[in-house]
């Protein structure tokens, strides 16, 4: 069995979250999802509005069936090494400086890489300027 490994801040939890863990599932068999640290997030976005608190966010994705592990992580670049994993799913945005070197870790240390789509017609930023509107 493959150990499948994905990462994301996953606040405002929604169905394209699911189908990315459903996705990533079926690419190995044992689901182990990265949070991010609200703590980290806010020192390089100040301003970032976040929902859930990070152990709300790893209680709420602990919780489905789907996931067999649940971690914490500050960059991607450095939790990529620390976990066991044979497959990293990843979304065809995530491409940020932090992504690439994680990408190069991979492809050094044998590791695969599947990008997966997004769910059409939902994310995180659009459902939170909706809830902007309603102010």
């Amino acid at each position: 069995m493959k150990k499948v490994f994905t990462v994301g801040v996953f606040d405002y939890f929604h169905l394209g979250h699911l189908r990315l863990f459903e996705n990533a599932k079926k690419l190995g068999g044992y689901l182990i999802v990265a949070v991010q640290d609200s703590d980290y997030i806010l020192k390089y976005k100040p301003d970032a509005n976040i929902l859930y608190s990070t152990q709300q966010r790893i209680e709420l994705i602990r919780a489905l069936k789907i996931v067999d592990e649940v971690v914490i992580y500050k960059n991607v670049d450095d939790i990529i090494s620390q976990i066991d994993f044979d497959v990293w799913a990843i979304g065809n945005d995530q491409t940020h400086a932090g992504f690439q070197r994680a990408l190069n870790w991979c492809q050094e240390n044998g590791k695969e890489v599947v990008r997966l789509p997004r769910t059409q017609g939902i994310s995180s930023s659009q459902i939170k300027n909706e809830l902007e509107k309603l102010k």
